[in-house]
C-alpha cells in the first residue's frame, strides 16, 4: 500500500496568486511557512522554519484568493507532487509542491477583515462588531445541575 498525504498548519508568506487555465479552471498558488521548536542537548531553545509551495485548484482556489492574505493562518491537507519543466535557458527545472485537497482557514487576528470586504482592512478608529454574550445569573439559585447547562 502507498500513501502520499501531507498535513501542515502555517502562515501565508505572500498573498495568493490566482490564475485561470485555458480550460477555465482557477488555480491559486502561494507559499506557507511552518516552524519547529526544540531544545538542543545543551538546553538551548532552537527554532527553524520550512517554506512550502502550495497549489489549490477549482472553487477552493477562488475562496483562498478571496479571503486569505499574507500572514493568514491556514490548515492544508493534500499530497506532494514534483513537476519538471525546461526553463527558457534550456535547463531542466524541478519543484516539489503540495497540491491542496482540503483547506481550512485559521483564526483571524482581532480587528482584521477579509479581503472580500472591499479589500479594505478595519482600522483602529472603526468599531468592531461583537456578538452579544448571554448573561447567566446564578446567584441565589443554589446548586448548578448538569441538566441546567445550555450546552
Amino acid at each position: 500500500m502507498n500513501l502520499n498525504k501531507v498535513f501542515i498548519i502555517g502562515r501565508l508568506t505572500a498573498d495568493p496568486q490566482l490564475r485561470t487555465t485555458p480550460s477555465g479552471t482557477e488555480v491559486a498558488t502561494f507559499g506557507v511557512a511552518t516552524n519547529r521548536n526544540w531544545t538542543d542537548k545543551n538546553g538551548e531553545k532552537k527554532e527553524s522554519a520550512e517554506f512550502h509551495n502550495i497549489v489549490v485548484w477549482g472553487k477552493q482556489a477562488s475562496i483562498v484568493n478571496q479571503f486569505l492574505n499574507k500572514g493568514s493562518m491556514i490548515f492544508i491537507e493534500g499530497r506532494l507532487q514534483t513537476r519538471t519543466w525546461e526553463g527558457k535557458d534550456g535547463q531542466t527545472r524541478r519543484t516539489t509542491e503540495i497540491v491542496a485537497e482540503r483547506v481550512q482557514f485559521g483564526p483571524r487576528p482581532y480587528g482584521s477583515s477579509a479581503k472580500a470586504s472591499g479589500d479594505r482592512p478595519i482600522t483602529s478608529e472603526e468599531p468592531v462588531r461583537k456578538e452579544d454574550m448571554p448573561v447567566i445569573d446564578i446567584e441565589g439559585e443554589g446548586e448548578i445541575k448538569p441538566e441546567d447547562l445550555p450546552f
